[in-house]
């Protein structure tokens, strides 16, 4: 504690991170009669209806005092209304002062009192009661207000601050500390001395009291919906269980998954990479989404949906399409690893060509480079993120297979049988690309992400809870396999920039992307402990003049590297034998500078003979497949040749 002094037990309740807000704009956080303070009570009936429990709901003799306070003042001083008739004027009537509405409060506060107890409208004047404004949102009750003006809980209030806010019912904007600061404390401590008074506060106490400074009014912009990013995804996650109303308005608790520290440094950590990036011209105006997830569980951990963080606009984390470029080579490499393919597999990374008969025009893939890159190995053409060679193994397999792997790796949407498809040609948020990729860091099992893990009546009533359910969609070398490979991306692929970094030892597996013109720039990867997408481009769909590793990777690594994360290492699935391979004939081999150490299911290794394809093959392989390969291209329908 701050006098240092140890507890031998605390109790840490959840920070509030946000609320839906009514459509009238008002908010709230609503309370039992139990976790309502006693001094609070005790001082609220002390400044505003004494005879609160012996009224029945109207009390001539606080109108008779009043009228003789005011009196003696000179001027209006004192109130007569009782709570119960301040509760009726806040939740039925408007703000005429007139006979009539006095009489029609009077009456109704009398049936409030008849139909309700004490207690239940005690509670509910705390809960409702207005003190303040947030822009356009409207601060009812004390829970919300302490939590607004102080960034505490009520039952952490000190006695100076339970009296501001007593103090600010009789007219919240005139003694707004923010605002008013000197009419404010001048009526808290008027309060402070009534407490004491009534024996409600020590001298001692209210010596302390009276000393308090009017400091420490954290309010912030958008008030506490802090992370309206990732409020978004909690909202739309629940739509499906509850209507919107009730989640306005029923005080439910809704538990979730957020992780604070790592919330701020993904704000932080994009914003400062985009400011960077716009000391060029040709990268100003920026945007970019975020999503890091719980590598095991698949808990929602942080989201940004742009560089404002408090920006209540557009989401681009949850409603960006954007094509994925070669964020998808891993879904065709994982198809083909459950096809019997293995990281030594000799690939063709050769020109190809493929015409339509509708009338289109051939489609050239190409590489980024520009280049071709001759026969090579499985996991070298997933690492450097070859097009020739991912294209070719793709069609090898057949598109059908590939799109059954993107949907059983979580894609909602049905893409279309496209070669293009093999190069990025499919359109995703970046929520869906982190949970593709989420089953990929899980080693083959899917779970779908969450970001809530409970929901709660106001009365604390456990509602539904949301456990981890997981399901095996893939076989676990094939996902061993695909991860190794991601983790070569980062060492000696496209992703080896991170190897300059403070993240260079913590072995991460990660995949880059990239789509035409530069319009789309992308970087998913993952460590023991965090799996993170990141997207940038922009919002008219112009390019952004940058790759995967020269953008969304540096973003990305300068967010890790301020979050507290493990190496990664594979759980390595059983009957798995790790063989030296060459990296030239891709056969076995004695280890040496030429070989490297892959993985493969026990037996399967290649033998030790060198790998010599046909001069035929080698020759032939820049226009064309093999003639079984051909045979593929007779199955889809006619539409190639």
């Amino acid at each position: 504690l701050e006098n240092g002094s140890r507890l031998s037990l605390a109790q840490l309740d959840p920070a509030r991170i946000g609320s839906f807000h009514p459509l009238v704009h008002e908010d709230r956080i609503l309370l039992t009669r139990e976790e309502i303070p006693e001094l609070l009570v005790g001082t609220l009936l002390t400044v505003e209806d004494r005879d609160f429990y012996s009224h029945h709901g109207v009390a001539p003799l606080g109108i008779l005092r009043a009228l003789a306070a005011n009196i003696r003042a000179g001027k209006t001083v004192q109130g007569g209304s009782t709570l119960t008739q301040q509760l009726v004027k806040n939740l039925f009537l408007n703000r005429e002062r007139n006979l009539a509405r006095k009489v029609q409060e009077a009456v109704m506060a009398l049936l409030l009192e008849h139909y309700y107890t004490k207690d239940e409208i005690l509670t509910t004047y705390v809960n409702e009661v207005f003190l303040g404004q947030d822009g356009s949102r409207a601060i009812h009750g004390f829970a919300l207000a302490g939590q607004f003006y102080f960034r505490r809980s009520l039952q952490d209030l000190r006695p100076d601050q339970i009296a501001l806010l007593v103090g600010m019912i009789k007219g919240p904007s005139y003694y707004d500390p923010r605002r008013n600061p000197v009419e404010c404390l001048e009526r808290r401590n008027m309060i402070l001395e009534k407490m004491s008074s009534h024996n409600l506060l020590s001298q001692g106490l209210l010596d302390e009291s009276l000393k308090q400074p009017l400091v420490g009014f954290a309010v912030q912009k958008g008030g506490f919906n802090r992370f309206p990013a990732f409020i978004d995804l909690v909202r739309q996650q629940l739509a499906g269980e509850y209507r919107e109303e009730d989640l306005k308005s029923e005080g439910l608790q809704i538990i979730t998954t957020l992780a604070p520290n790592i919330q701020l440094q993904v704000e932080k950590g994009l914003a400062e990479t985009l400011d960077g990036l716009a000391a060029q011209p040709k990268h100003a105006d920026l945007e970019g989404a975020v999503v890091v997830t719980s590598r095991e569980t698949g808990e929602v951990q942080a989201i940004a949906g742009g560089k404002e963080p408090q920006d209540f606009g557009f989401n681009r984390a949850l409603h960006a399409n954007r094509q994925i470029g070669s964020l998808v080579k891993p879904a065709v490499y994982l198809a083909a690893l459950e096809q019997g393919y293995s990281l030594a597999s000799p690939l063709e990374d050769f020109a190809i060509t493929l015409e339509s008969e509708k009338g289109a025009p051939p489609w050239h893939p190409d590489n980024y480079d520009k280049k071709e890159h001759g026969m090579v190995p499985l996991y070298s053409a997933l690492a450097h993120s070859y097009n020739l060679a991912t294209v070719r193994l793709g069609m090898d397999i057949g598109l059908h297979r590939v799109i059954a792997t993107l949907k059983k790796l979580g894609l909602r949407d049905e893409p279309q049988p496209y070669p293009s498809l093999l190069l990025g040609a499919v359109d995703m948020s970046p929520l869906a690309v982190a949970e593709m990729y989420q089953t990929i860091a899980s080693g083959g099992f899917f779970t779908s992400l969450r970001a809530i893990s409970g929901v709660m009546a106001a009365d604390h009533t456990v509602l539904n809870r949301y456990g981890l359910a997981v399901e095996q969609r893939f076989n676990p070398a094939a996902s061993f396999f695909v991860a190794h490979a991601m983790q070569r991306t980062v060492t000696e692929g496209t992703g080896t920039w991170l190897q300059r970094t403070s993240l260079k030892n913590h072995a991460i597996a990660g995949k880059t992307g990239t789509t035409d013109d530069l319009r789309d720039s992308w970087f998913a990867g993952f460590t023991g402990d965090h799996l993170m997408v990141v997207w940038l481009g922009r919002d008219d769909n112009t390019p952004c003049h940058l790759t995967g590793a020269t953008g969304a990777l540096r973003v990305w690594s300068n967010i890790m590297a301020g979050i507290p994360t493990s190496p990664l290492q594979l759980p390595e699935p059983a009957g798995i034998d790790w063989v030296d391979v060459d990296k030239y004939t891709f056969r076995a081999a004695s280890p040496g500078e030429s070989t490297t150490r892959l993985p493969f299911i026990a037996g399967s290794a290649p033998p030790e003979e060198d790998f010599a394809p046909p001069a035929s093959e080698m020759q032939g392989a820049g226009t064309g497949f093999r003639k079984e390969r051909r045979g593929f291209f007779e199955t889809i329908n006619g539409w190639f040749r």
